[in-house]
């Protein structure tokens, strides 16, 4: 959930190339996008150079480029998009361009400091320290896109986004995790209703595994990823729950060892792997591919998975959940989002301004829901009963409310971190205790480099 990121001085060319590269929300392997409308934008008013721009055949006609990494469903539903915006802006063509998700950051290293890059570009939130640092966005404008607008129609964890007091990209969808649990395997195991509480999820997860004569994996009761979504669980869900905190008010330190709250809700999600075994990395390649065979009864997953598994595993009989709680309650999530890079001037940029005001309407957000799966990015479009009332994405949005966005220094290297330190316990038999003490100190250090540097400029 994903899949953060950081701000410091400008980097020259290659420095910018070696640090962008990929990053995610963990296993990002689904989503997809949704369609527009005639009606003007919700959440934002177009500047009068934009509007000028965009209406009117007496308008010169402009080109102005898109780009996203290659998810196949999101590549077609902005293709939907960009026919709807031109129908409405003749004007303004704009074309979509695409790469493999392992080359994109190398791709806007590259290109966009040369001016050969998009005029709008789809980003995923914890790059932005990165990309704001390296030079190569511009803030939103404040006339298009107001920060008090932002801040009373969107949720909360679009602060992400804004960096030094600055809006530098918007999202149209919103992502959270919960928990998806296999209807026909509870059936088999005598489970009534998907778990509420941690200790119903260790319970049920034990009732759920299946191994064979060689105590291998047949069911997973929980599918366990470290690097897939459940170090966004660690983070913004378990960390919270027990009553922990992730980061200082300031972003400049990791406070998971401040409280007993860190080392217990580590403990925890290392436990269903060294303790209870009842599921463990690459058993059937990974957590996703596991539920979507019937390897894995349940598996802590996105929102963005929903559109997925309709179009993969269309008979999979599975239900979605709330996240289980204990202290309280508390949800990951993430989004991706749009941006304008720095070198986007004149009409370029009056059409940039224009698309990215399309891209977050209502309109557009409602098909970008039926057709990818992710969530309405403003408040008034996600709680309209036809979603909440939706069995699959009325959990993840009633969770919202009470959902978290790691502000994120470096999200590949974090979450690198985090694996390695479950390794360190599964494979290598370290201690829990020092293995998260380890943890902290270079997850700390990644922070201290980062923000040495941003001082420095």
């Amino acid at each position: 959930m994903n899949p953060i990121i950081k701000i410091a001085k400008p980097l020259s060319l290659l420095a910018a190339a070696s640090l962008l590269l990929t990053a995610c929300g963990g296993n990002n392997t689904n989503n997809s996008a949704a369609a527009p409308s005639s009606a003007p934008p919700s959440g934002a008013s177009a500047s009068p150079s934009a509007s000028a721009a965009a209406g009117g055949d007496s308008q010169e006609k402009v080109t102005i480029e898109y780009w996203q990494y290659e998810y196949p469903s999101k590549v077609a539903l902005i293709d939907e998009l960009i026919e709807q915006f031109e129908a409405q802006n003749p004007n303004i063509k704009v074309k979509q361009t695409n790469f493999p998700y392992d080359q994109y950051n190398e791709k806007v290293a590259t290109l966009v400091p040369a001016g050969k890059g998009p005029d709008v570009i789809n980003l995923y939130y914890g790059w932005l320290p990165k990309y704001v640092s390296s030079g190569f966005l511009q803030p939103l404008p404040e006339s298009a896109f107001p920060a008090n607008e932002i801040e009373s129609k969107y949720y909360p964890l679009v602060d992400a986004a804004k960096i030094d007091g600055t809006y530098w990209a918007i999202p149209t969808a919103v992502r959270t995790l919960a928990l998806f649990y296999n209807k026909d395997l509870f059936a088999k195991a005598k489970i009534a209703e998907p778990p509420t509480t941690w200790e119903e999820l260790v319970e049920d997860s034990l009732k759920l595994t299946e191994k064979d004569s060689n105590d291998q994996f047949v069911v997973e009761g929980l599918a366990w990823e470290p690097g897939a979504q459940l170090h966004h669980w660690y983070r913004d869900g378990l960390l919270p729950q027990a009553g922990g905190q992730d980061l200082s008010d300031d972003r400049r330190k990791i406070l998971w060892a401040d409280t007993p709250a860190g080392l217990e809700a580590f403990q925890y999600l290392i436990d269903f792997a060294v303790k209870h075994k009842v599921g463990t990395t690459g058993v059937f390649t990974d957590d996703v591919t596991a539920f979507k065979t019937g390897h894995a009864a349940i598996n802590i997953d996105g929102s963005f998975r929903l559109g997925s598994l309709k179009a993969d595993a269309p008979d999979l009989n599975y239900g979605v959940a709330q996240l289980p709680s204990y202290k309280s309650k508390s949800a990951p999530s993430s989004f991706w989002a749009n941006a304008i890079p720095a070198g986007v001037t004149g009409a370029k940029l009056d059409a940039s301004i224009k698309f990215l005001q399309f891209l977050t309407s209502k309109e557009v957000q409602e098909q970008w829901v039926d057709k990818v799966g992710e969530l309405p990015a403003q408040k008034e479009v996600a709680t309209q009963d036809k979603y909440l009332n939706d069995e699959k994405l009325g959990p993840f949005i009633r969770q919202l409310d009470n959902s978290k966005a790691h502000f994120f220094i470096d999200e590949t290297g974090e979450r690198t971190l985090f694996v390695d330190a479950t390794n360190e316990v599964l494979l290598n038999k370290v201690p829990v205790e020092t293995a998260f003490k380890d943890l902290v100190a270079k997850t700390q250090k990644l922070y201290d480099d980062y923000w040495a540097k941003a001082d420095k400029k």
